[in-house]
């Protein structure tokens, strides 16, 4: 076996930050990784929103590909939380790890010992794909993932960097895997004939769908397109590697999530027209049979006719199941200005849409159409700025993360967790038209209910003085605030301690 002989590199620990990290990184030859991550997923206005280890999305999207295996390599303690997390959500796939230590980080070695690694998994029996990826150490230290092999027994080896510090959101780091996959995929095809569909070929042109989603939404879209003559292709990330093809094949895209910068790319080196927004409501659903019609060259006169059938339906099915009641709505999918739009259209006073994506091309539909109704959209939300609606508009529903419904139900007012309640949910077309409104409708009501528990458990006190006291305890900022500084030197003396080590 020849070894490939890396730099002596630095080795910053994840206890670094990102600034380090970052520099670090780019000192031993990650400029061009970082210079595209950036690029493709800026931040701002502040660093980057909250969110949990953005190596949770590719590490999903490869998990659920058949004939795939996953490695990741990075500190011990990420990989646990990663794998555990993985699992929990349900993974069913074993997550391969490299393990290294600073003598191996810093002298190549634990590169090798990933080449090594991949030799060993690579039996085209069991796998078509081996996917290795660098976590926030390994990046920072140079790993040399792209120096892997791209190829192995006929099993494909694809190596990318998901660093915290590189990647804004976990939503965005599916984006990363996912145009790996398709930029491997679209040279196999240009290279010659590649493997057909599990079902073979469609008879129809079709619209590869972009963005993860609840799995009716595809078996509406496609239904919807029927009348145009269209089919509903594959949707990216997709559950196999022969899918791609199909996906690269595809005669328009839909980004239904609109933050895919790197799979868009893919798609149009390969000649596809690439569409925004989604078949929501009854104007976001027209807006989009017009959009893909024209992508597509069909008749005016066949969507006007495929509108007059299917527009109806959506519109009886929003009248039967009004919403009413305002609402603050913020999340992490990417999905977040779709479903405002069918809570507008399902009679909701939206007020203020956060999410933690950012602006693209391909959410400006959607955000104009919102802003026209007087809704605030905030991309790249900071929890802070979260939390700061449900202040000031003291919605009747707040709905979007865990520490924004905790917050929404301090203050006695109702709240849904998005990803687990909302975006679980189909929403496209006339399955979509009312599919939130039991649930939010539901939700409202129990504001009697927390009107009746802040009232019985009125004057225990908060924050400080939490408790029923005969004496109520003094606040203390000044010894809080040494408390803090002292936590802080030993943290920091610690870390110093673990470098030196």
């Amino acid at each position: 076996m020849t070894l490939v002989q890396t730099r002596q590199s630095t080795a910053p620990g994840c206890h670094a930050g990102k600034d380090t990290l970052d520099e670090a990184a780019r000192a031993n030859g990650g400029s061009e990784t970082l210079d595209r991550l950036q690029a493709d997923y800026p931040v701002g206005p502040h660093d980057k929103p909250q969110s949990m280890c953005p190596a949770f999305g590719s590490l999903r999207v490869g998990l659920r590909m058949r004939r795939t295996a996953t490695v990741l390599s990075g500190s011990a303690c990420c990989v646990y939380g990663l794998t555990f997390t993985s699992h929990f959500y349900g993974a069913k796939r074993p997550v391969g790890y490299v393990p290294f230590n600073s003598e191996t980080l810093v002298t190549g070695k634990l590169f090798e010992d990933i080449r090594a690694a991949v030799y060993d998994l690579a039996d085209p029996a069991l796998y078509d794909t081996v996917v290795v990826t660098n976590l926030c150490v390994p990046t920072a230290s140079g790993v040399p993932l792209r120096l892997l092999p791209k190829e192995i027994n006929g099993v494909r080896i694809i190596g990318i960097d998901v660093p915290g510090f590189g990647v804004p959101t976990h939503a965005e780091a599916k984006d990363v895997l996912a145009g790996a996959m398709l930029r491997y995929a679209r040279q196999e095809a240009m290279a010659g004939p590649v493997q057909a569909p599990r079902g073979g070929r469609a008879q129809k042109p079709t619209v590869t769908l972009l963005g993860e989603m609840f799995p009716a939404d595809p078996v509406g879209i496609g239904m919807m397109l029927e009348p145009l003559g269209l089919a509903a292709g594959p949707v990216v990330p997709t559950r196999e590697w022969r899918e791609l093809y199909a996906a690269l094949d595809g005669a328009a895209v839909a980004a239904i999530h609109p933050f895919y910068t790197a799979s868009v790319r893919e798609f149009t080196e390969a000649g596809r027209p690439v569409i925004g927004s989604a078949p929501v409501g009854v104007e976001g659903t027209a807006a989009w049979l017009d959009a893909v019609a024209k992508a597509c060259n069909v008749e005016t006169g066949t969507v006007d006719a495929a509108k007059a059938r299917i527009l109806p339906m959506i519109e009886a099915a929003l009248a039967k199941l009004p919403i009413r009641g305002r609402i603050t709505l913020s999340g992490y999918e990417g999905s977040e200005l779709l479903v405002a739009r069918l809570l507008v259209e399902s009679g909701a006073d939206v007020r203020y849409v956060g999410s933690a994506c950012p602006k693209t091309p391909w959410s400006k539909a959607d955000r104009e159409w919102l802003e026209a109704k007087g809704v605030h959209v905030q991309f790249r939300a900071s929890l802070e700025q979260d939390l700061a609606a449900v202040e000031e508009y003291a919605p009747d529903l707040a709905i979007g993360t865990t520490p924004v419904v905790q917050k929404a139900k301090e203050r006695a007012i109702p709240g849904l967790y998005f990803t687990n309640l909302i975006s679980a949910r189909p929403l496209m077309g006339p399955a979509g038209a009312g599919s939130l409104a039991q649930v939010i409708n539901a939700a409202i009501q129990t504001k009697t209910r927390f009107d009746t528990m802040r009232a019985f458990f009125e004057g225990v006190g908060h924050g400080h003085a939490t408790g029923i006291w005969e004496d109520v305890p003094h606040d203390r900022p000044a010894f809080r605030e040494r408390q803090k500084k002292l936590l802080a030197r030993q943290k920091a003396a610690k870390a110093t301690t673990q470098d030196l080590g």
